[in-house]
C-alpha cells in the first residue's frame, strides 16, 4: 500500500514539474522578441565593438587575439543574466497574480515548484547562451578545449543565478524590486569579473580582491573549458560552484516551505 501511494505520488510530482517547465518555456518562446532577440542584438555590439575595434588596439590577450578571449566571458555574461532574469520575472509575476499561492496549498512538492521553475531559467539561459555562441562564429573561430568543464561549469552556472532569481522574486515587494539586484550587484561584479580582461593586468591587491567575485571563477572556469586558460584555479572555481548550488538550493527549500514573502 505505501509502495503504491508513493508510487502515485511520484507520478504526480513528475506531472506538476512537465507543467511547469513546460509554462516555463512556452512563457519565453512565445515572447521571444523579448527574451531572445534584445541579448543576441546586444553580444552582437559587443562584438563588434570591444571586439574589432577596440580588440584591434589591445592586440593578444593570454596567448589569444581579443576577440576569442572575450567571447566565452559574452556567452557566460549572457547565460547569467537570462537565467536569473527568467526566474526572477516569472515567480514574481506568479506572485502578484497569486498563483503561487495555489501551488503551496496544493499536494505538489516544494522540490518540485523549484525545480520546475529552475529548469525554465536553465533553458532560456542556455538558449541564449546557443545563440550568442553561434554568432560569434561570425567574428571568431572557436574550438572547445574540455567538453566536460565547458558543459558542466555552464549548467552550474545557470542554475545557481536562477536560485538566486528565486531569492530575489520571494523577498521583492513590486516589480522594481526585481531590478534591483541585477542592476546594483549582478552588472558591477559581471563588468568586474574577467570578462573584458585578465586579472593578471591588474595589481597585486586588486588581484586579491578579484578573487572575491563570485562570477570572476565561473567566467574562468568556462574560459577554461573553451580555451584552456585561466587566471583561476579550476577545482576551486567548480568546488565553488557546488556550494553555492547547495546552499542556495536549501534556502530556496526553506523559503517555499515557510511560505515567506508569498502567503498574502
Amino acid at each position: 500500500m505505501n509502495t503504491q501511494y508513493l508510487n502515485s505520488e511520484f507520478a504526480a510530482n513528475l506531472v506538476a514539474l512537465r507543467t511547469i517547465v513546460h509554462r516555463e518555456v512556452r512563457r519565453f518562446l512565445r515572447i521571444w522578441p523579448q527574451t531572445l532577440l534584445p541579448p543576441a542584438i546586444t553580444m552582437v555590439l559587443y562584438f563588434v565593438i570591444f571586439g574589432n575595434l577596440i580588440g584591434r588596439q589591445i592586440g593578444d590577450m593570454g596567448g589569444f587575439s581579443y576577440m576569442e578571449y572575450i567571447v566565452p566571458g559574452l556567452i557566460m555574461m549572457s547565460v547569467i543574466t537570462n537565467s536569473y532574469g527568467n526566474v526572477v520575472s516569472s515567480f514574481f509575476g506568479s506572485k502578484f497574480q497569486r498563483n503561487v499561492e495555489e501551488l503551496l496549498v496544493s499536494p505538489v512538492s516544494p522540490h518540485t515548484i523549484l525545480i520546475g521553475f529552475v529548469i525554465g531559467g536553465v533553458l532560456r539561459g542556455l538558449a541564449v547562451g546557443v545563440i550568442v555562441t553561434i554568432l560569434s562564429l561570425f567574428f571568431t573561430h572557436l574550438q572547445v578545449h574540455h567538453l566536460g568543464v565547458t558543459v558542466l561549469v555552464v549548467l552550474l552556472t545557470a542554475t545557481i543565478f536562477s536560485l538566486g532569481g528565486f531569492v530575489n522574486a520571494v523577498f521583492a515587494r513590486n516589480f522594481d524590486d526585481i531590478s534591483i539586484v541585477p542592476t546594483f550587484v549582478l552588472t558591477p561584479l559581471t563588468y568586474l569579473g574577467g570578462v573584458f580582461y585578465s586579472i593578471t593586468l591588474l595589481p597585486p591587491f586588486w588581484q586579491a580582491v578579484s578573487l572575491g567575485n563570485p562570477i570572476l571563477h565561473m567566467v574562468n572556469a568556462f574560459r577554461y573549458g573553451i580555451l584552456g586558460v585561466s587566471d583561476i584555479r579550476i577545482g576551486v572555481a567548480i568546488g565553488f560552484m557546488l556550494l553555492a548550488t547547495a546552499v542556495l538550493y536549501a534556502l530556496c527549500i526553506r523559503l517555499l516551505v515557510s511560505g515567506r514573502g508569498m502567503r498574502q
